[in-house]
């Protein structure tokens, strides 16, 4: 008899779509219904969840895309993050008196990265027009979408900072100057305005692909890049307490476009691991994994407290390391293939042991310095209060809820076809609590230049025309050497924890792509927080308590500091597979958005 799942696995052999809010894909599904492939139906997907998941991602905003296409012979990664400002240097943001990258307004804004990722993926590996990929984001923007109450939240928790200091937020999302009622219709006519600019504007341009390529000039140089550049030079308060203006301009927006890189790997038994470059926290899933290669993971129980501390004590390994050597590759050596070696790794995992460390210990690689500003974990001395939005939730960090509620967070997306393509998309940034409305556009920007430090010498610190170590990481698996799983999740710095736990899960302990999604989650919160403030809880593990009071107690008898979320708290998993004849997709029932469909 099969297990009791929330919902069921998700079985077809047409197209399996999953994501973070059930009209996304069920826009997926219809794109394949009609003819489109899996790059047609992501591309459609992500325009749409800039609509109606608006506290979640925006137009403005950033996507990294892991994918395999049918045709070709090994996964590629389209980087669809943006590049700091030419003019941000640590002694600039010093010269405004911040320690820390404000998380809100815009001085924080580094160039928008998702339009023409999309673009990009549409005319390379699609094949639909801008108008058929764009139609589902202008009907829900101009005759509305049901208004979750995780975005009524958001706007109640910045509802005086759109009054007082972001009135074009205000004209949009306080509708008669108040805030909407949860599951009202709600409209952001400004953003189809905009879309359908564009499409006029590059009617004319000639064929499809020409078109596709005009369409990108228009948001990079034309009069999208004009609005945004011009508008951002007047100061607005942020989270510092007190206005700045941005720094991005029209040359920073016109020289930087998206690009095609091959995704680091891992082989975990019979399967391949793909993930982003050290641009982004990828890699620290496949150092988990070389890390757990040394532990009989299948014969432990997947609820049990033997699981629940040796996931989470390589968790710590991992990320150490990510904040001592992840940056961007283009400007920093990232010594990745030590990283992910065998002899690396069974160093390091003889630190794992019976009791929870409390410490931060990143490995020391001959010819690298590690070095770890003395702040770092400890947040922003001089922070002002939240002003907008703090960075990503991460489902139960803390336990202000009004905190909770004014942070960004992410969208997921998975889509498979009938050919085999394969997608798996993480898009977020720009998000309506953390940047104002760029007038006439119906749109903020990402505020992604808040992951950098601002202290010289590190991996991650702030210089002109680098890429923010983002947390976006989608995930794709090869399994026996054909193109198998692609899956991912919301949720900052936790999003390489909960996709791994989901991953042994389902490897090690053969369940179902649901019944992983579904399984009681787990997440350190030891080392520094990647957003704004930027704390860091040494020892401390959040879990929902369906894990059970004996795993508990067993946990915090190991040394951990557990703090206990309710039963559905943690993580917005989905995931979809090719398993031989069959297409499968599950995605979670925490939040009550995400939705698989597929036949």
């Amino acid at each position: 008899m099969s297990p009791f799942t929330t919902r069921p696995e998700i079985n077809g052999t047409f197209g399996v779509v999953a994501s973070t809010h059930w009209i996304a894909s069920s826009v997926g599904m219809a794109m394949l219904e009609r003819g489109g492939n899996a790059f047609d139906a992501a591309v459609a997907m992500g325009f749409v969840l800039q609509v109606i998941e608006p506290h979640l991602n925006g137009p403005g905003g950033d996507v990294p895309i892991l994918f395999n296409a049918a045709h070709e012979t090994e996964p590629r990664m389209l980087c669809g993050q943006g590049v700091s400002p030419r003019a941000a240097t640590i002694d600039y943001y010093k010269a405004q008196g911040l320690a820390l990258a404000p998380a809100t307004g815009y001085l924080a804004a580094v160039v928008p990265g998702s339009f023409a990722a999309w673009m990009n993926l549409l005319r390379d590996y699609g094949t639909m027009s801008v108008e058929d990929v764009l139609a589902p984001a202008i009907h829900y923007a101009r005759t509305g979408y049901p208004l979750i109450p995780r975005i009524v939240e958001a706007i109640e928790s910045v509802v005086e900072v759109f009054r007082t200091d972001w009135p074009s937020s205000a004209a949009i999302y306080l509708p008669g100057g108040a805030v909407p009622a949860d599951f009202s219709l709600f409209r952001n006519p400004a953003i189809a305005d905009t879309w359908d600019r564009l499409i006029a504007e590059t009617a004319g341009a000639g064929n499809r692909d020409r078109r596709i390529d005009a369409a990108i000039r228009q948001f990079h140089e034309g009069f999208i890049a004009e609005a945004i550049t011009d508008y951002i030079k007047t100061p607005v308060m942020d989270s510092s307490g007190r206005a700045n203006a941005g720094i991005l301009t029209m040359d920073d927006m016109a020289g930087w476009r998206p690009h095609y890189e091959k995704p680091a790997s891992l082989a975990y038994k019979n399967y391949e691991v793909f993930k982003g470059g050290p641009w982004s926290q990828g890699p620290v899933f496949l150092q988990q994994l070389a890390l757990l290669k040394g532990f009989d993971i299948a014969a432990m129980d997947p609820n049990g407290a033997d699981f629940v501390h040796t996931v989470t004590e390589a968790a710590k390994l991992a990320f150490a390391d990510r904040e001592a050597y992840y940056g961007d590759p283009d400007f920093i050596d990232v010594p990745i293939e030590t990283l992910l070696s065998e002899a690396y790794n069974a160093e390091r995992r003889k630190l794992i042991g019976a009791r929870a460390s409390l410490d931060l210990i990143p490995g020391a690689i001959p010819g690298y310095h590690a070095k770890f500003s003395e702040f770092a974990g400890k947040g922003d001395p001089n922070a002002a209060g939240i002003v907008g939005g703090a960075g990503e939730p991460t489902m139960a960090r803390f336990d202000d809820k009004a905190l909770k509620a004014a942070t960004g967070d992410t969208c997921h997306i998975d889509v498979i076809d009938k050919h085999g393509n394969m997608v798996s998309a993480t898009p977020s940034g720009g998000w309506l609590q953390s940047s104002p409305v760029v007038p006439g556009l119906g749109f903020g920007l990402t505020t992604r230049a808040q992951m950098f430090w601002l202290e010289p010498g590190l991996p991650a610190s702030l210089a002109p025309l680098r890429r923010p170590r983002t947390t976006l990481t989608p995930s794709l698996a090869y399994r026996d050497g054909k193109p198998y799983m692609v899956w991912g999740t919301p949720g900052g710095d936790q999003q390489d924890q909960w996709t791994v736990t989901q991953f042994l899960r389902h490897v090690d302990h053969g369940m179902n792509l649901q019944e992983a999604v579904d399984a009681p989650l787990f997440h350190s919160v030891h080392f520094p927080a990647s957003f704004y403030p930027r704390e860091a809880f040494p020892g401390r593990i959040l879990v929902e308590d369906r894990l059970g009071e004996a795993v508990i107690k067993d946990l915090q008898s190991r040394g951990h500091e557990v703090m206990v979320d309710g039963p559905w708290s943690i993580g917005r998993m989905s995931s979809a597979a090719k398993d031989g004849d069959f297409l499968k997709a599950a995605a979670t029932p925490r939040g009550m958005q995400g939705y698989a469909v597929g036949r």
